[in-house]
């Protein structure tokens, strides 16, 4: 019997209760997932998003103060009084290793608490790709949730999602029901890069698909910013592989699979 494999790429094109019994994962390529990722490669102990900056510090300041870090950012720029903003690199082992990280973005997190009605929760982006499929190819319901800009659909997150949906059908012996959504993500991602990279058989430069992210909505509002190395961070596909999973009783992201970077 073919799986369920359905793309949003806002979150308010789905309702949380059609979420129930599935697997989502949240997608919010600049940059909040791939911090997420980047955060918990280098030895956060867990990281706890909030929707809001206002229930972050709420959060945070309940925490032992040597053991938690109050991160993330609105427009684009960190908090004032937070310890660290939303720039992945900036999330060393030295700076965050055994921290407990209370985040909030933009985007990103408030995507995760719509998302908080599912059976699991992953999190999602090209730096952990690989990994992410694998742990998706026996899950019967999946829905994959963009996060999007400022309310606004924006194609960083679409084009992860449509790469997520040609590698999930190239695997064999799964068959995929596909909502329109995953159908058009699909055809963008085949559309943005050569046939051999875009069906895997050649690797994808980290340059040429960070160029195609910078053209997205989130990507221009970085450029913008003067925040471009982000961009390119976000674009080295597997670079890492291990998956976060947001407990949706805890509400804590933690890690599965291995931490060191792949080289």
């Amino acid at each position: 019997m073919p799986h369920l494999l359905n793309v949003y790429t806002l979150p308010n094109q789905v309702d949380p209760e059609e979420l129930l019994h599935g697997t989502v994962v949240v997608i919010d390529v600049l940059r909040s997932t791939t911090t997420i990722v980047h955060a918990l490669a280098a030895g956060a102990r867990e990281v706890i998003p909030c929707a809001e900056v206002e229930e972050a510090r709420k959060f945070a300041a309940q925490l032992p103060p040597d053991d938690a870090l109050l991160c993330g950012e609105r427009g684009g720029l960190a908090v004032q009084g937070f310890d660290l903003g939303n720039s992945p690199d900036d999330y060393t082992a030295k700076r965050i290793g055994g921290k407990t990280l209370v985040i909030t973005t933009t985007n990103g997190t408030r995507a995760m608490a719509h998302a908080q009605t599912a059976e699991r929760i992953l999190i999602g982006a090209f730096v952990n790709v690989s990994a992410l499929c694998e742990q998706l190819q026996d899950c019967e319901k999946i829905y994959l949730l963009c996060s999007g800009t400022d309310g606004q659909v924006s194609d960083d997150d679409t084009l992860l999602a449509g790469m997520m949906v040609q590698m999930l059908q190239r695997r064999e012996g799964i068959g995929y029901l596909l909502n329109a959504q995953a159908v058009a993500a699909q055809k963008m991602w085949l559309d943005t890069f050569v046939l051999p990279q875009a069906q895997e058989a050649e690797s994808l430069e980290p340059q040429r698909l960070a160029a195609a992210l910078a053209e997205s909505l989130g990507g221009r509002n970085l450029v913008e910013l003067g925040l471009d190395k982000d961009i390119l961070t976000a674009a080295q596909i597997d670079r890492f592989t291990i998956v976060p999973e947001l407990d949706t009783v805890t509400f804590r992201i933690r890690r599965k699979g291995s931490v060191p970077e792949n080289k």
